[in-house]
């Protein structure tokens, strides 16, 4: 597994290498030890997959407040996204910053988010599945968002919105006196 960084601090790409031979091939696609540093002691207690239709279908951005923050691992099944982080760690030298990486069936890579960032993700494919492992329980009380065309934020989502949920429409706009959230 190559673990690269992101300029997020605590945010990285995982790639993998995928052996293969005339019957298929087998990759390794979570390695709790490889993974320790940036887990720092936590662990995966729940899985969950998505399913997406359509292509240009926006899901986020979401996260969790504190005591339920959480690190994901996000892993595209099928199809591919424009997946996007975004810092609401108010200490953080990139606070309110994003930035996107592409995850595909093919390219084999996983994103790495840490507590008390918000995550979402374009799909830029028909039928596309992500599959992600997070470190807490999801606690529907502590469940935040951020609006997809927050002007604060500006990220440039590669393609027209096709579909969101009405939670994501709702979700408030940043204000000027947002501080910020610390796992």
């Amino acid at each position: 597994m190559r673990i690269t960084p992101l300029d997020i601090p605590g945010a990285a790409i995982l790639e993998t290498d995928r052996r293969g031979d005339e019957r298929g091939s087998f990759a390794r696609w979570f390695c709790a030890d490889e993974l320790a540093a940036l887990l720092g002691g936590s662990h995966v207690c729940q899985v969950n997959h998505s399913f997406t239709q359509e292509q240009g279908s926006i899901r986020g951005l979401h996260f969790q407040y504190p005591p339920a923050a959480e690190k994901k691992v996000i892993r595209c099944l099928s199809g591919a996204v424009f997946d996007v982080v975004v810092d609401l760690r108010a200490s953080s030298p990139t606070f309110l910053q994003w930035r996107s990486v592409e995850l595909s069936a093919k390219n084999d890579r996983a994103l790495l988010l840490p507590e008390g960032c918000a995550h979402g993700f374009q799909t830029l494919a028909e039928a596309t599945q992500l599959l992600y492992l997070h470190t807490a329980l999801y606690t529907p009380s502590l469940e935040g968002g951020l609006r997809y065309n927050d002007p604060r934020l500006n990220i440039a989502w590669p393609l027209p919105p096709a579909q969101l949920s009405a939670r994501d429409q709702q979700h408030p706009l940043l204000t000027e006196d947002f501080r910020g959230i610390e796992p």
